[in-house]
């Protein structure tokens, strides 16, 4: 039988809506205007050491370029002793990383992550007021009486990373150093010497770079006694755990390396 001209009319345009449907579904929805995608989206909530900041700015931006569906929350920064037991006490984040491994240790321990993998490495310097009008030359210049008139130094806390190695380096020297103040992260230690609280502060190395000519850096003999070595992990509980892996797959990337190593830190 022949289709009437109106019924053969219909039908091509079914059939052409059929398939433009076809082709519609066939796309992604995660496609970015360049046609690009990674499948990844969300947002991803990251806690990381105080020493990290500036390199984990970059990293979440290099992040959120790499994969456009997904947005990195303005990173929590703090001391890992902080960030440890906040995360214990049920804070909700998707990664955490660490200035150190003994405070890692603590997240995994909890049971709130499997193994975590070590990213970096960094070390002390002594920073202090530009051209370091005190001449210090190294811990012992920092020692109790050794300097003409006292010096106000401040270190990090024990429990902070900052602070286990700085105890490290002084007992390793046989010194004593009587700090103005014990600091809950190495942000807050290098932000005393800039504003000239302080003259002096036991901070990373990557501090004392990232500070510019706000302060100096005096190298720490035997430094490479306390290398501090960082660890992170994609945490259980994580609200988008393949996200969550996928940024720490970036940071151990090449990619991320190098984002690292700009900053001044080393290899793990």
């Amino acid at each position: 039988m022949k289709l009437s001209p109106f019924r053969g009319v219909a039908a091509l345009v079914v059939t052409a809506a059929f398939a433009l449907t076809g082709c519609a579904s066939s796309t992604p929805d995660t496609a970015d205007a360049s046609g690009s995608d990674t499948g990844l989206s969300g947002e991803l909530t990251i806690f990381a050491a105080a020493s990290l900041s500036g390199a984990f700015d970059q990293l979440a931006d290099d992040f959120e370029a790499a994969n456009p569906g997904a947005e990195v929350l303005p990173v929590t920064y703090d001391g890992s002793s902080v960030l440890a037991t906040q995360l214990i006490e049920g804070a909700a984040a998707d990664v955490f990383a660490s200035a150190d491994e003994p405070n890692m240790a603590k997240v995994t321990d909890a049971g709130l992550a499997e193994s975590a993998e070590p990213f970096a490495t960094n070390t002390l310097e002594i920073a202090v007021t530009p051209d370091n009008p005190f001449g210090i030359e190294g811990l012992d210049s920092l020692a109790d009486g050794a300097a003409s008139e006292p010096l106000t130094v401040v270190l990090c806390a024990a429990e902070v990373p900052c602070g286990n190695a700085s105890k490290t380096l002084i007992d390793a020297a046989g010194i004593m150093i009587t700090p103005a103040s014990e600091e809950q992260n190495v942000t807050a230690v290098l932000s005393k010497v800039k504003s000239g609280e302080a003259d002096a502060g036991l901070v990373y190395r990557t501090d004392v770079t990232a500070a510019g000519d706000e302060v100096e850096g005096v190298e720490i003999a035997n430094a490479d006694d306390a290398v501090n070595v960082y660890p992170l992990v994609s945490l259980d509980d994580a609200q988008n755990p393949e996200l969550a892996a996928a940024f720490v797959e970036f940071v151990l990337s090449p990619a991320g390396q190098d984002v690292l190593d700009s900053f001044g830190f080393g290899a793990p």
